[in-house]
């Protein structure tokens, strides 16, 4: 449905955006773009939608080449941009509707779906509200039913559980689920890893404009297998003491500290965390098996490294469907 081949893109100044992007994401399918903040990401969703064009390399959609054609890009598109988008002036029912029927929607489809969309979300009580008086979750909650309302070949959503509560953020992702389920290709940007790890079907991770790595969150794992996650959480205050040798690759996050243990190596982990807890130095400690926030951490990692030579960290072993990114 979504086929990327060879994409770059150099603004001036010599910063390069994209260095030959190439994934595919098929109709059913949702596709997950992971990257910290400046890998590419929305540079590439600019490509897609046809607001830039590459340097070189191509993008089709449907075997559409939207390069060619930017406008037959946004008929084929639907998306959720992650600013917020402006409905100042309009109720969310007024929103969804109009953005329905702007895409070619019937008026007879679009308030059916529209009015699913909103009581699957639980915004209703919110439907008739001006567009300016509502919360941040909620706003991001409209534009996605704006989105998907009357959905593009391909739909695109760019951090849309941001400001979203924890639980209306289990129904998104429902309804993302339905998207795809609906034979549309859904592709989810996103620098939470954790949720995609539930959500996507299959992923790309971008660094530095260049896609590292690519396959599914099972495939991306299987390195880490025998690995396990151990999470700290300091008390406000505390210093962590040297790590002992049974836990490896730490990586902090304020007063969260995520670490990999090996697992003939787990209950000397324990017996050492449950020592800090004992000391007043832990609020809490967890340990289980590896996500995917920890392939993230290994992937990008090493690619940083591989920028560095001779300081290239070991993933613990191959990594089963996943290939690098295409060389420009």
């Amino acid at each position: 449905m979504l086929a990327i081949d060879g994409v770059s893109k150099t603004y001036r100044g010599g910063i390069r955006a994209n260095d030959g992007v190439t994934l595919t994401a098929e109709a059913g399918q949702v596709y997950g773009l992971l990257g910290h903040n400046g890998a590419g990401k929305t540079t590439l969703v600019n490509q897609i939608v046809g607001l830039l064009k590459p340097d070189r390399g191509t993008i089709t959609i449907d075997g559409l080449d939207v390069v060619a054609r930017p406008d037959q890009a946004r008929r084929l598109c639907s998306i959720e941009p992650q600013s917020h988008v402006p409905i100042d002036g309009m109720t969310p029912a007024q929103a969804i509707s109009l953005v329905g029927r702007l895409r070619g929607g019937r008026a007879s489809d679009v308030r059916r779906r529209s009015a699913e969309l909103i009581d699957d979300l639980d915004i209703g009580q919110w439907a008739d509200t001006d567009g300016a008086r509502l919360s941040g979750g909620v706003k991001r909650l409209v534009a996605f039913c704006m989105a998907a309302v009357t959905p593009g070949r391909v739909v695109i959503l760019d951090e849309p559980t941001n400001d979203v509560d924890p639980v209306r953020r289990r129904m998104l992702w429902s309804r993302v689920r339905m998207l795809a389920d609906e034979g549309v290709a859904v592709l989810l940007v996103t620098h939470n890893v954790i949720e995609a790890e539930r959500s996507v079907d299959r992923l790309a991770i971008l660094d530095h404009g260049r896609v590292i790595v690519e396959g599914s969150p099972a495939s991306l794992k299987e390195g880490l297998s025998s690995d396990l996650r151990l999470e700290l959480v300091l008390e406000p205050g505390a210093e962590l003491p040297p790590m002992p040798a049974c836990v490896q690759r730490s990586v902090s996050q304020g007063e969260r500290i995520l670490a990999t243990v090996p697992g003939p190596l787990a209950a000397e982990a324990v017996a050492w965390a449950q020592g800090l807890h004992d000391q007043d130095l832990l609020e809490e400690f967890s340990l289980s098996p590896a996500t995917l926030e920890d392939a993230y951490i290994e992937f990008v990692d090493r690619a940083d490294a591989e920028r560095r030579p001779g300081q290239l960290p070991a993933i613990a072993g191959p990594v089963e469907e996943a290939t690098g990114a295409a060389d420009p």
